[in-house]
């Protein structure tokens, strides 16, 4: 299937309800309202296809943005080509759920997800971190450096109560998959989840929201899913 296939597959399978979801959540024009779910028969066909999924990303389309995902071969993308995506990822299910799910897949993952944290861009920092959930989430233990994931706990401890929310919300979700899905520091990000608190967002609406990720953790401890791991990060 070439661009145009695609793109005339993805505008069929769109439905107006979705969009309206799409749209509330910070999508913009031009989109069609595809659902995830709905785009896997295209993916099956398609597999793997880098040329198509850069043509698929640079058109802006959300839809089309989010499937480029879908097909991407991540490691055969460079950090450039990452920030790149990174430079038109305009929203969090952009940021993190497509360029930061298949960063995670990259053997460049760390490394780029490291320098996106400390960018001082909201969503750039929320893509790193939500690389490393996506990475904990799914990448056995032994392939992280207990004491870098033990820094950056104590970074999020005190950085989390200033940072931007798009930010807030994957510093919130790193502590919560350290403490699930990493259990040579479990103990810790217990620890580090009680000194944070809740932590707060959306201050600037009617009624803002607290995230707690030391409640949400003992939940999964409660359903006795310590040590999960992901078996696939990209549907």
């Amino acid at each position: 299937m070439d661009l145009k296939m695609v793109m005339q597959e993805l505008e069929a399978l769109g439905k107006e309800r979705t969009k309206k979801i799409y749209l509330s959540n910070g999508a913009h024009e031009p989109l069609f309202g595809v659902a995830t779910g709905a785009m896997k028969p295209m993916a099956r066909k398609i597999k793997i296809n880098q040329p198509l999924a850069e043509q698929l990303y640079a058109t802006g389309n959300y839809d089309a943005m989010y499937f480029a995902g879908v097909i991407a071969d991540p490691k055969a993308m460079t950090k450039p080509d990452f920030d790149r995506w990174m430079d038109s990822a305009y929203f969090y299910m952009l940021s993190d759920y497509v360029v930061a799910v298949t960063l995670s897949e990259a053997d460049i993952a760390q490394e780029v997800a490291d320098h996106w944290i400390i960018s001082g861009e909201e969503l750039r920092m929320s893509a790193g971190w939500s690389c490393y959930c996506w990475l904990l989430g799914n990448r056995p233990d032994r392939e992280f450096t207990e004491s870098k994931i033990a820094n950056m706990l104590e970074t999020v401890k005190n950085t989390i109560h200033d940072s931007p929310d798009r930010t807030k919300y994957a510093m919130n979700n790193f502590i919560y998959t350290v403490g699930t899905s990493y259990l040579p520091l479990h103990d810790k990000a217990v620890e580090i989840a009680k000194a944070v608190g809740p932590v707060e967002v959306q201050k600037d609406k009617a009624k803002s929201k607290f995230l707690n990720a030391f409640d949400n953790i003992q939940k999964a401890v409660s359903k006795d899913q310590l040590g999960f791991k992901r078996k696939h990060v990209r549907c």
